[in-house]
């Protein structure tokens, strides 16, 4: 198993020179990230996995068989490796990032094509969710600061009239 990479995988890099061929800029493994996904792309807050379908257990796909010698430790390991992919989806989510799976087996050339389309399709539509939902942020904010502004109006109105009345009687302006 020494032998396996983790890293720059023969459909991995099919995948990102089509990315990159269709104008996508992004990062590889990223280790600020939870997982470490394969490909980072910050403008559309998106991680994109590509999985081996043996070593994480792509279930209907020809290339996930379970070899027939030591199957306790192989069908372990491949569950172990899906309940982490699972955690690492979860932290990624809950720190706002969209997360892509594209199988090994999908990048054969018979489905690569199609592939890209739906991967381009989700990076697109995930990218418009971001920056949508960065919009309303913005909006909030701008929504909180003019409230703030016209409290603090009214805050400094009251002390100029309490300022400059000398203690006369007058009726106070509500806040």
């Amino acid at each position: 198993m020494s032998k396996i990479h983790s890293t720059s995988t023969k459909p991995e890099i099919r995948l990102r020179k089509e990315l990159w061929r269709k104008g996508f800029r992004y990062r590889k493994n990223d280790k600020r990230l939870p997982g470490s996904p394969d490909i980072v792309l910050p403008k559309y807050r998106t991680v994109i996995f590509v999985h081996g379908c043996f070593w994480h257990g792509h279930n209907g796909c020809k290339k996930y068989t379970i070899p027939k010698t030591n199957t306790d430790f192989w069908v372990q390991k491949v569950a172990r490796n899906q309940r982490r992919d699972q955690e690492v989806w979860r932290r990624l989510e809950a720190k706002g990032w969209s997360v892509v799976i594209v199988w090994e087996c999908e990048l054969e050339k018979k489905r690569f094509e199609e592939t890209i389309e739906r991967v381009v399709g989700e990076i697109i539509e995930n990218g418009r969710l971001y920056e949508q939902r960065r919009q309303e942020r913005k909006l909030l904010r701008e929504q909180r600061l003019k409230e703030r502004k016209v409290f603090k109006d009214k805050q400094q109105a009251f002390l100029y009239e309490l300022r400059h009345n000398n203690g006369r009687s007058t009726e106070v302006p509500s806040v």
